[in-house]
């Protein structure tokens, strides 16, 4: 066949090879970016997004429902076909479900500043990947919690750090336990899932061991012992105190608008 007219017959071959070979790379470049797990963290973040809309949306159709039986319950009271104690219980699932879909709905809006602050930290080639980054998280409570398993002068100091008898220090263990499996089930070629589990369970191990190290301090006089009810009662002082300077701050701007619209014009006293 003359070479020109096999060149003009399959003229497309050429576009279509490079646009496929184009594609094919940039196919392996996000591969790769996914495989080397820089964005692990990004899509485990995403993942946990979207499990906590469908939890949300769960929680809205449970707070319809409740709201439904409360409206039905309420009449068949009024024809004396239910009794007062229904209508009660009835309202009480529905504050229930109210408190569930409003830390549902605070629940996605926390994982939606997570998924953002994941996407802003991704690392570049030359910084630890998300998962070397949770192993050495991991590794560095282990090796706090083995300073006080090793040292004497320690064991000696807080004997609560190593007494398994010890409520916070038997929650340290079990989360430690915990977080060990995580690490196993996140070996290989890890999922959002798996790294999201594993990340829980690192956040649980290092607030189990402040736990139990501060407990163990407050036995041995150097920490002041806080009860739970202090805790919230400076919780509630701090939201309380964040409330009155919002509102405060609205009503000075309220009030400087209202007066700078109702202030008069000042005549002219020049003669």
């Amino acid at each position: 066949m003359d070479p020109l007219l096999l060149a003009a017959e399959w003229w497309w071959i050429a576009p279509t090879a490079v646009a496929a070979g184009t594609a094919g790379v940039m196919g392996m470049r996000r591969h790769s970016s996914t495989v080397s797990g820089r964005r692990l963290a990004v899509d485990a973040a995403r993942h946990d997004l979207r499990e906590a809309q469908l939890a949300a949306a769960e929680r809205r159709t449970a707070l319809k429902i409740a709201r439904a039986d409360l409206a039905r319950v309420s009449a068949e009271r009024a024809a004396q076909r239910a009794t007062a104690e229904q209508v009660a219980g009835a309202r009480r699932m529905l504050r229930e479900r109210e408190r569930d879909a409003k830390a549902a709905s605070a629940d996605v809006r926390a994982r939606q500043v997570r998924l953002n602050a994941a996407r802003a930290a991704v690392p570049s080639a030359s910084e630890p990947k998300p998962l070397d980054r949770l192993h050495a998280a991991h590794d560095a409570v282990t090796a706090r919690w083995m300073r006080y398993e090793t040292d004497l002068a320690l064991q000696i100091a807080y004997p609560g750090m190593t007494d398994v008898k010890s409520p916070v220090t038997a929650a340290y263990l079990r989360a430690a336990g915990h977080a060990v499996e995580m690490r196993r089930a996140a070996a290989g070629r890890v999922t959002p899932a798996e790294f999201a589990a594993y990340r829980d369970a690192v956040a649980d191990l290092e607030r189990a061991f402040e736990a139990a190290e501060h407990s163990a301090k407050v036995q041995a006089g150097e920490a002041p012992a806080t009860a739970a009810w202090q805790d919230a009662a400076q919780d509630m002082l701090s939201r309380s105190a964040d409330a009155i300077d919002r509102a405060a701050g609205a009503a000075a701007a309220a009030f400087s608008a209202w007066s700078s619209r109702r202030k008069p014009d000042k005549p002219d006293q020049r003669g």
